[in-house]
């Protein structure tokens, strides 16, 4: 199985490159938002690899982040979500933005991807919701690129750590400090938002 590719981009396609590997050339079928990452035609370049194979064919999907690719894996784990449309759905949004909506259970942003309907989405955000684990605190959620994202940051991504140690799930947690993020301002204190996103869980 393939896992890492490092080598020079030899040439790119519409959702796709070519990975020059010691005079080999590797198809490999990636986000949008990776192949904008890779440079031009011959610099170098390494992608993390998600090797499929099956009888008729063995397809190289590649990501130039753990997070991106950790997230592929999880979207496919979803009935009616295929490699296609999860590149389309990393395409999309990132990281962050991803890990948001589905804390958010907001099926509408996931729904901005193509191929991802109404179904489709909301099966994503209901069934993700308590599966992405330390996915929806780590790296990812903490360096979002959109305003949408801002209430995971700092000390509110510190408070639903706390909480989600305590036992609280992620997708409930979330809700809990976004609400007490509101009430008490964006500038709010730690200790304050855990307070404050204790007490709406208890009641």
């Amino acid at each position: 199985m393939i896992a890492k590719l490092s080598g020079r981009v030899d040439e790119y396609g519409e959702n796709s490159c070519i990975i020059d590997v010691g005079g080999v050339g590797y198809l490999v079928f990636c986000s949008g938002r990776t192949l904008s990452n890779l440079g031009d035609s011959g610099t170098a370049a390494s992608l993390l690899i998600e090797t499929h194979m099956r009888e008729d064919h063995i397809h190289l999907y590649g990501f130039a982040e753990a997070a991106e690719r950790d997230w592929f894996k999880l979207l496919l784990s979803v009935q009616g979500v295929g490699a296609k449309v999860a590149l389309g759905i990393l395409s999309t949004l990132a990281v962050g933005e991803l890990t948001q909506a589905v804390l958010g259970q907001d099926k509408a942003m996931i729904a901005r991807a193509p191929g991802v309907g109404p179904k489709v989405g909301n099966r994503i955000v209901t069934e993700l919701k308590d599966k992405i684990g330390t996915l929806a605190l780590g790296p990812g959620a903490a360096n979002t690129e959109t305003a949408s994202s801002n209430a995971a940051q700092g000390p509110a991504a510190d408070a639903i750590s706390a909480l989600a140690n305590l036992g609280y799930r992620p997708a409930e947690a979330h809700r809990a400090v976004q609400t007490a993020t509101a009430t008490l301002g964006e500038n709010a204190e730690l200790q304050a938002l855990i307070r404050d996103s204790l007490r709406r869980l208890a009641s």
